[in-house]
């Protein structure tokens, strides 16, 4: 194969891309939000694209993975529609009532709750509903919330890892690798559960001090009632029938935004009251915009055949070992998904691995290292994944709050604690990437597995 030479449109693509990244990556430095310099490189992209001939906002617009937007946007407001029911304070009353002051039973169940919740409606969404929560049941019992809170994220940040859409990396790898939501459990769920049950009990260790701490015992039996009732039973109803959906949502012929969106449109109609205007203003659509724009971006890079020229410099080594390929990456990515979140790290990969399969390269056991890196990654800082980033954000107002410093979670703290987990989880991985490699590596297992669901589908509907 005839080897790509550096051009004009390669090298303005390339300069776009690493600038904008720069601006992504250091926003607590210079105060701007990372969305606005997504959206200032979209547009540049778009522009030096079409004045060199590699892009067009046509183009643009093909380049967004809507089956992620739509998914996302779905899903961010069934949780709006289910918050002021008080379903999930319910939860977490009924846990914190349910520990008896066993402060690790109390991070064990809270933080297996919290997973659960993760592995469908993503660990953002999650923190963001138990963190407010977990401090008040801490502050009630008079003991530090930050081990809770941490455990919240660390443990949320590993669960999600499980399926397509426990983390938003796991729906753009799944959008683009073409990865069915019980592909992606039967490959992800068993090395998920290994490092999540390694996480819990790490945790025990890394906080054995202050789980030593005596609480003060609180009945929390007379908060536990719902708000709205008929609106929770309606909702945890349409979650269910979401899952069976995200199961079967191949056999249908359906992509996985098409069932987020039936499940809404249920809750809508059978929910009690539900105002779309209340609700839907509740979205983060600064979020998705940041997702449109990246999409925007790396599609230029793309275009320009960047992408193509970086990927032909990697295809040597990976055709020489691809399982050191994979160990690697799955390391690189959860180093630079620490420090710089893994969500646009997780763009840029994608179009390269896609190189790679053009090319004649299994990939398949790519994907799953990336999926693993970047998700594994997200505990080694603050910055690793939104989640950390709001838990971050709600101590260091909790600290303001009771002018008490020590309460705030600083960034060395975070490093302190999720570094080892997320070094330990990474082990773990990789020892079970390097047994199972022909399972991670082999696409018949994939079409085996698919066939059979397909065939018992056809045999029930017959």
């Amino acid at each position: 194969m005839e080897m790509l030479v550096m051009d004009t449109p390669m090298m303005v693509s390339g300069i776009i891309l690493v600038l904008t990244f720069i601006g992504i990556f250091t926003e607590g430095v210079h105060g701007f939000h990372r969305a606005k310099f997504a959206l200032g490189g979209a547009g540049a992209m778009v522009l030096a694209g079409q004045y060199f001939g590699f892009y067009s906002p046509e183009l643009a617009i093909e380049s967004i993975d809507w089956n992620v937007i739509f998914l996302l946007g779905a899903m961010m407001t069934v949780v709006a529609i289910m918050i002021p029911t008080g379903g999930f304070q319910m939860l977490a009353y009924k846990i914190a009532d349910l520990s008896k002051g066993k402060l690790f039973l109390l991070m064990a169940m809270m933080g297996t709750l919290v997973t659960v919740l993760s592995l469908l409606l993503d660990n953002v969404t999650t923190v963001v509903i138990f963190g407010p929560l977990i401090i008040l049941i801490a502050r009630s019992m008079q003991v530090n919330p930050i081990p809770y809170l941490l455990a919240a994220a660390l443990l949320s940040d590993t669960g999600g890892v499980a399926t397509l859409v426990g983390d938003p990396p796991n729906l753009m790898i799944g959008s683009a690798a073409g990865i069915d939501f019980n592909t992606f459990f039967y490959h992800m769920g068993g090395i998920v559960f290994v490092a999540w049950i390694a996480t819990l009990f790490f945790l025990k260790v890394i906080f054995k001090k202050e789980l030593a701490e005596k609480p003060v015992l609180q009945d929390f039996s007379q908060q536990e009632e719902l708000k709205d009732p008929y609106t929770w039973k309606v909702a945890l109803a349409v979650l269910g029938i979401m899952v069976v959906g995200f199961v079967l949502h191949r056999q249908f012929h359906w992509e996985a935004w098409f069932v987020a969106g039936l499940g809404l449109t249920l809750l809508v109609f059978f929910g009690k009251d539900v105002d779309m205007d209340d609700h839907f203003a509740e979205i983060e659509l600064t979020l998705l915009v940041f997702f449109m724009a990246l999409f925007i971006i790396v599609g230029g890079v793309e275009h320009s055949k960047f992408l193509e020229y970086i990927g032909q410099f990697i295809l040597p080594f990976v055709q020489e070992d691809l399982l050191v390929a994979c160990i690697l990456l799955m390391w690189v990515a959860a180093f630079l998904s620490a420090f710089i979140d893994n969500i646009p790290f997780t763009a840029a990969m994608i179009p390269i691995i896609i190189g790679l399969e053009q090319q004649g390269v299994n990939v398949n056991a790519l994907w799953w290292a990336l999926a693993a890196g970047v998700g594994m990654g997200g505990n080694g800082s603050h910055l690793g994944s939104t989640a950390n980033v709001f838990i971050v954000t709600i101590s260091e107002k909790l600290a303001k709050d009771e002018g008490r410093p020590e309460l705030a979670i600083t960034p060395g703290l975070w490093i302190k604690k999720g570094s080892p987990i997320m070094i330990l989880t990474l082990i773990i991985c990789s020892i079970i990437m390097t047994l199972f490699f022909d399972f991670y590596s082999n696409p018949d297992g994939i079409t085996a597995m698919s066939g059979g669901i397909e065939n018992v589908t056809e045999a029930a509907a017959h």
